[in-house]
């Protein structure tokens, strides 16, 4: 009985996490446009920290983006300053329906879905992410806001089991 009224009261703080509004971001300029955005070289540079805000991964990303029809594809390379992981990655995006996508890539389980909100788009995704010499599935929710036709900024939450595990911030620009 003594751990039962913690692992409530713990439950239902995770049940008051907030999430990021996606509603508040419809009427923001610049429209976020995706095809846009992503036709040809990107380049990001980002950080992934850990539950204590420690600094776990430093990256650069090189993007090369295409798109044919309703179709976008991203050819990423990988190069880290800080930790280890994925070297390169291939996203396959598909526009569904004006503003909503599905995307696919080898690390990604199931379907990535993004809706866009003005100059703002949330990725919902599963990912079987290797950490060291075991991997997890978690859910990222990933949300990138348009600056201009040329910046954006990307804040994505790792979570597992509800909790946020780590948290990464991009920088991406056109080039």
């Amino acid at each position: 009985m003594k751990f039962t009224i913690p692992l409530l009261l713990l439950l239902s703080l995770c049940g008051c996490a907030s999430s990021i509004n996606g509603d508040a971001y419809s009427s923001v300029s610049p429209k976020f446009n995706l095809p846009q955005f992503f036709d040809g070289e990107v380049k990001a540079w980002g950080i992934v920290q850990n539950r204590s805000g420690d600094v776990v991964q430093r990256f650069i990303v090189d993007i090369e983006g295409s798109n044919e029809g309703k179709v976008t594809t991203l050819d990423e390379t990988f190069n880290y300053g800080v930790g280890d992981g994925v070297k390169h990655r291939i996203w396959t995006i598909t526009e569904e329906s004006p503003g909503v996508y599905s995307g696919t890539a080898s690390d990604i389980t199931g379907p990535a879905n993004a809706v866009v909100f003005g100059n703002a788009l949330n990725w919902q995704y599963q990912m079987d992410l290797p950490v060291g010499d075991k991997v997890y599935r978690v859910a990222f929710d990933d949300w990138m806001w348009a600056f201009n036709e040329s910046a954006l900024m990307n804040r994505s939450y790792i979570r597992k089991f509800g909790l946020v595990m780590a948290e990464v911030t991009i920088f991406m620009q056109r080039q």
